[in-house]
C-alpha cells in the first residue's frame, strides 16, 4: 500500500534537485508539471512505497507561508526520513555530491546504521537502515 503521507517540499532551482535526488537518494520522477514560465510547478518522486512532492518556490499565497532552509537561517521544523537498504553507499553517494553531512554514519539507536545531511538547498534529509513500518 503507498504511503498516506507525503512530504512536500519547494526548491528554486527543481530541476537541479529532481536531477541530485534521484541520483543520490535513488527517487524516480514519477510525475513532472511545468509552470506557465517553464519553471517545476510539481513532480512526484518515488522510492519504494514513498513519495514526495517537490515544486518551484514561488511568491504566491502558498508561497509566502513557506521558508526557505537559507530564509529560515538554516533552521527546520521537520525533517524527512528516508528508509534505505544501504546507508553506507548513499552516504557515498552524497558525500561525493559535496552535500553538507549534518549527522555522521553510524549505528543508530532505533537499529541499523543512518546519517543525516542537507541537500544543496539546505533542507534537512536523515537516512539510514531503520524501517520503522517493520519494527515492533
Amino acid at each position: 500500500m503507498p504511503s498516506t503521507v507525503v512530504p512536500c517540499l519547494r526548491y528554486h532551482d527543481t530541476p537541479a534537485m529532481l536531477a541530485w535526488l534521484c541520483t543520490n537518494f535513488g527517487f524516480t520522477i514519477r510525475r513532472c508539471i511545468p509552470g506557465s514560465q517553464g519553471e517545476v510547478a510539481h513532480a512526484e518522486l518515488t522510492l519504494g512505497d514513498g513519495m514526495v512532492m517537490i515544486g518551484t518556490h514561488a511568491e504566491d499565497d502558498y508561497g509566502r507561508l513557506l521558508a526557505t532552509p537559507a530564509q529560515a537561517g538554516g533552521l527546520l521544523t521537520q525533517t524527512i526520513w528516508l528508509h534505505v537498504d544501504d546507508a553506507d553507499a548513499v552516504h557515498a553517494s552524497v558525500i561525493h555530491s559535496g552535500a553538507l553531512i549534518t549527522q555522521p554514519i553510524g549505528d543508530a539507536p532505533q537499529g541499523g546504521r543512518a546519517f543525516a545531511c542537507r541537500d544543496p538547498e539546505g533542507h534537512l534529509w536523515q537516512v539510514g537502515t531503520y524501517d520503522p513500518w517493520g519494527a515492533a
